[in-house]
C-alpha cells in the first residue's frame, strides 16, 4: 500500500541529500535565493515595513539571527521580517499553478536556523530544495480551481509545511518527526483571499514562515502531533478545502520530477497576474520607436482572473493599490521605460500627468481567449496605427525563464548604495557557490548593515 500523502512527503524530505538533487534544480534553487535576497534588500522600501518590524522586535528580546539590510533580532523576529522584507514590495517568486509564493515562508527559517547552527551551504541548499518542493507539492494536490473558488490564498496554507520541511531538513529529522512537523504547520495553516487589496496578503507569506518554524521547534520537542493531515478525514487540508482533492498528484514521481522548478521569479515589482502585460510591453518598446506623445490609447486584455483582482485601479491610492493597477503599471512603463521600485514611491506614482494617462488613456478589459498571466496588449498610435503583441508566458516564467546574470542585476539594483559593493559582489559569489561555502552566519555577515562586534567579513576569511 502506498504512504499517506503526508508521511510520503515527510519521507521524501527527511530522506533528501544534496546528490539526490540534480544540477539543474540546484541551480534553480540557488537563483531563488538570491531572487529573494534581492526581494529582501528592496523590502526596506515597503510601506508597512516599519510596522512588520515593530511587531517583529516585540516577539522577543534575543539577538541570535540576522535581519536582512538590518541588525539582529530573535530567532522568532528575524523568520517574521525577513519573510515580509521578501514580500514587502510585490516583486518575489511564485509558483505560478497554486498562485503561490514560496520563497518568503522557505528561505527565511532556513537562514535563521543555519546562521543558528553554524551549518554549510551545502546543507541549506538541500533545505532549501526540500521545503520548496514540498511547498508546491502540496499545492498541486489540491484542486486549485476549487481551492481558490472558496476563497483560500496559498502562502499562507501550503507554506507552513515548506517551512517545516526546510528547517526539519536542516535539523536531521527523522521521517517520523517530519511527519509531525507536518501536522503541527497543517494546524496552523490559513488564510483567505478576503485580505485582497489590503498589505494583508503579504502577511499570510510571513505569518506562513513563522508558523513552518514554531512546527518544527516543537516536533524537535516530540510534540505529539497527527501523522496524516493532508489526508486525515475529518479535517484534513485536502478533505476540508477541496473535498479531497488529488492527494496522488501531491507525491507522482516524487524525486524524479521537480515541482520546484516551476516557481518563477520577477524581474519587475507589480502584480503576477500583470507579469505578462509587463512582457508584452517591453517587448513592443524594444522593437519599436514609440514616443510616449505619440500614444493615443494603450489597450489591456487580461484574463478574467487578472481582471478582476487589477483591472479596478484606473484610480489608485498609495503604492499598494498602484503596485496591483494594471492601468498604472502600464502607463509608467510606457512613460518611463523601467519598472523599479522608483516608479512605485510618491514622487512618481503621484505625477499629475501619469495620473491622467493611466485613468483616460489605458484600457483594460477582461478576454476569455487569455489565461492566467497572459496578456495582449494594443498601443494606437495618433497616426492611426497600431502595435499589437501578445504574451504566452511572462519574463520569469517556466517556458520563459530569466537567466542567472538578469537576478544578478536585480539583486545589484536594490543593494546599490545600501550594501557595500564589496559585499554584494561577495553576496553574489557566495549564492553561485552555494555547496562549497562554508557557515551561513558569514554569508549573514555581509547582508546585514550592522555587522556583529568581531565578525570576519568574508574577503578577511578567505
Amino acid at each position: 500500500m502506498a504512504a499517506e500523502t503526508t508521511q510520503a512527503l515527510a519521507q521524501f524530505a527527511s530522506a533528501l541529500r544534496y546528490d539526490d538533487i540534480p544540477p539543474r534544480v540546484r541551480d534553480h534553487c540557488k537563483k531563488l535565493l538570491l531572487d529573494a535576497l534581492a526581494c529582501a534588500v528592496a523590502g526596506r522600501l515597503g510601506e508597512e515595513t516599519g510596522q512588520v518590524a515593530a511587531l517583529a522586535s516585540g516577539l522577543a528580546q534575543s539577538s541570535e539571527a540576522s535581519v536582512i539590510g538590518g541588525a539582529h533580532l530573535s530567532l522568532a523576529g528575524a523568520t517574521l521580517l525577513n519573510a515580509y522584507l521578501v514580500t514587502a514590495v510585490t516583486m518575489c517568486d511564485v509558483h505560478r499553478e497554486t498562485m503561490t509564493h514560496v520563497t518568503p515562508e522557505v528561505m527565511p527559517p532556513a537562514l535563521a536556523i543555519a546562521e543558528r547552527d553554524g551549518l554549510s551551504g551545502r546543507a541549506l541548499l538541500t533545505a532549501l530544495a526540500a521545503g520548496c518542493e514540498v511547498t508546491t507539492r502540496v499545492g498541486v494536490g489540491t484542486d486549485y480551481l476549487k481551492f481558490r473558488a472558496r476563497g483560500w490564498h496559498g502562502p499562507g496554507i501550503f507554506g507552513p509545511f515548506g517551512a517545516a520541511a526546510a528547517v526539519g531538513a536542516l535539523l536531521k529529522f527523522d521521517a517520523e518527526t517530519m511527519a509531525r512537523a507536518f501536522g503541527l504547520a497543517g494546524s496552523q495553516a490559513a488564510g483567505t483571499f478576503a485580505a485582497w487589496g489590503t498589505p494583508t496578503v503579504k502577511f499570510h507569506q510571513c505569518r506562513g514562515a513563522l508558523s513552518g518554524l514554531m512546527a518544527a521547534l516543537l516536533a524537535q520537542q516530540k510534540f505529539v502531533a497527527t501523522h496524516e493531515f493532508l489526508s486525515a478525514k475529518d479535517g484534513g487540508l485536502y478533505t476540508t478545502y477541496v473535498d479531497g482533492g488529488s492527494p496522488e498528484l501531491a507525491v507522482a514521481d516524487l524525486g524524479q520530477h521537480w515541482e520546484l522548478e516551476r516557481i518563477a521569479m520577477r524581474l519587475w515589482p507589480s502584480a503576477t497576474l500583470i507579469q505578462g502585460m509587463n512582457t508584452a510591453l517591453f517587448d513592443l518598446l524594444g522593437k519599436n520607436q514609440i514616443q510616449t506623445a505619440q500614444v493615443r490609447k494603450v489597450r489591456v486584455a487580461l484574463s478574467p482572473q487578472a481582471f478582476a483582482m487589477h483591472g479596478g485601479f484606473a484610480t489608485y491610492k498609495a503604492k499598494f493599490e498602484a503596485l496591483l493597477s494594471a492601468h498604472y503599471t502600464a502607463a509608467v512603463i510606457l512613460h518611463d521605460r523601467a519598472l523599479t521600485q522608483a516608479q512605485f514611491e510618491p514622487g512618481r506614482y503621484d505625477d499629475a500627468k501619469l495620473r491622467a494617462f493611466a485613468a483616460k488613456q489605458v484600457e483594460v478589459r477582461a478576454e476569455p481567449s487569455v489565461g492566467g498571466s497572459q496578456a495582449i496588449v494594443d498601443i494606437e498610435l495618433a497616426d492611426g496605427k497600431t502595435l499589437s503583441n501578445r504574451c504566452e508566458h511572462p519574463l520569469g516564467a517556466f517556458e520563459n525563464p530569466v537567466s542567472r546574470a538578469q537576478i544578478e542585476q536585480k539583486f545589484r539594483t536594490y543593494a546599490q548604495g545600501f550594501l557595500p559593493d564589496a559585499h554584494i559582489a561577495a553576496v553574489i559569489a557566495a549564492v553561485d557557490r552555494l555547496e562549497d561555502f562554508g557557515e551561513i552566519g558569514r554569508l549573514m555577515d555581509l547582508l546585514r548593515i550592522a555587522p556583529r562586534a568581531g565578525a570576519r567579513t568574508m574577503a578577511a576569511a578567505e
